[in-house]
């Protein structure tokens, strides 16, 4: 499994070192872009995405918690981002066609990813499968880090999983919320391919340990 830190939970003050830290440790990096509408916070912007970018070795993984993603595509591509998740449901709500912004971000050279909360049944996102790199469940609802993992997120993972496996496509399954280094292998057993950990990362005394734990290693 791939392991995608949140440096919303990072120490800002401080954030080169840990983005190095991560360099040696993680996989890749998870950025939580939120814009105090479609969730309930605010988090930040293209300056510091462009400024993590610089110091990155690794990818840049975007998940976009705003209202109208279509709109700042690009300007992610610009600041660095490799790897682009938009919600299903702002898409929808934002009246856009989620198939037709999932190909926008694949042109920008970007993979594209789609999420969903916990409240959005799973099938809702299979008819863009064929669209995707990857779909980000949300075992947490979007817009705080902290939260607590739902354990039900696991049979989501593992009918999304059947489902990608019946049509023989190389979609990765991303899980974010709650992961934990008690959780972490079981939810890599439920299927996932990639596990975001902030609190769990960047709370602990030593980062880059807590990294190996939820690896297993």
């Amino acid at each position: 499994m791939l392991i995608s830190p949140s440096i919303l939970s990072a120490d800002f003050l401080n954030l080169g070192s840990q983005v190095r830290m991560l360099n040696r440790a993680a996989d890749m990096i998870h950025l939580d872009v939120m814009d105090g509408t479609f969730v309930p916070n605010i988090s930040f912007g293209f300056g510091l995405i462009s400024s993590v970018a610089r110091e990155s070795t690794i990818p840049l993984d975007a998940h976009l918690m705003i209202v109208n993603p279509d709109k700042y595509l690009e300007r992610f591509a610009k600041a660095g981002v490799r790897m682009l998740s938009f919600h299903l449901e702002a898409a929808l709500d934002a009246g856009r066609d989620p198939a037709e912004l999932l190909r926008a971000v694949r042109a920008l050279g970007m993979k594209p990813g789609l999420a969903f909360d916990p409240d959005v049944p799973v099938e809702d996102c299979f008819p863009y499968l064929d669209e995707t790199d990857y779909i980000v469940v949300m075992s947490v609802f979007a817009g705080f880090g902290g939260q607590k993992f739902i354990p039900a997120s696991l049979d989501r993972v593992r009918t999304l999983k059947a489902e990608i496996a019946r049509r023989g496509l190389p979609c990765l399954v991303e899980i974010d919320g709650g992961v934990t280094a008690e959780n972490a292998a079981g939810i890599a057993a439920a299927g996932a391919d990639i596990l975001v950990a902030g609190n769990a990362v960047f709370g602990a005394a030593d980062p880059e340990a807590a990294i190996a734990r939820i690896k297993g290693n």
